[in-house]
């Protein structure tokens, strides 16, 4: 599925989402800054256990964001058991990444509203995430989407520094 976006910023090219798998070199890349990104906020990686075959399709999906040829950005869903908000059938988005030189050009925002989209034409009602104060872009994001919190889930779940947020698809 290679859908091109509309870039905001003239020197831009469009944005390009990309389904691939997990392990795709690109996606690996882009998991490692993310990573690093969450030492440098929180002192350690992100802990909570992954099982890359959860984001292949039907169970789940992880989509890249290209600038022309240069992955830019991630994000990802898989299929979860949280029940909030009325709904019944959710996904958990997962490994939401944009490179630092890339972020304020909407590709969150491009890559959300894809995630929620597929999470809906698969049947699901619910989108849930889980994300931490030390991210106050992200949590700006998602309320910015629609997004509202709710009761904690998941590897971070009482933590004092995470939040939980959902949103009815």
């Amino acid at each position: 599925m290679d859908q091109p976006l509309a870039a905001k910023h003239p020197q831009a090219h469009p944005l390009t989402l990309r389904v691939v798998g997990y392990g795709h070199p690109d996606a690996t890349a882009l998991i490692a800054r993310v990573q690093a990104e969450y030492v440098a906020r929180y002192g350690s990686p992100d802990e909570a256990p992954i099982d890359p075959a959860l984001f292949d399709p039907p169970a789940g999906l992880f989509l890249l964001a290209y600038d022309g040829t240069t992955p830019v950005a991630t994000g990802a869903w898989r299929r979860s058991p949280v029940r909030a908000l009325g709904g019944t059938n959710a996904v958990e988005v997962k490994r939401m990444y944009v490179v630092p030189e890339h972020r304020g050009r909407g590709a969150a925002r491009a890559v959300l509203a894809e995630l929620e989209r597929t999470a809906a034409d698969a049947g699901h009602d619910l989108a849930v995430l889980e994300t931490g104060l030390k991210q106050p872009e992200a949590i700006a994001l998602y309320r910015s989407c629609g997004y509202v919190e709710v009761p904690g889930f998941g590897h971070y779940a009482g933590s004092p520094l995470s939040r939980c947020f959902g949103k009815r698809l």
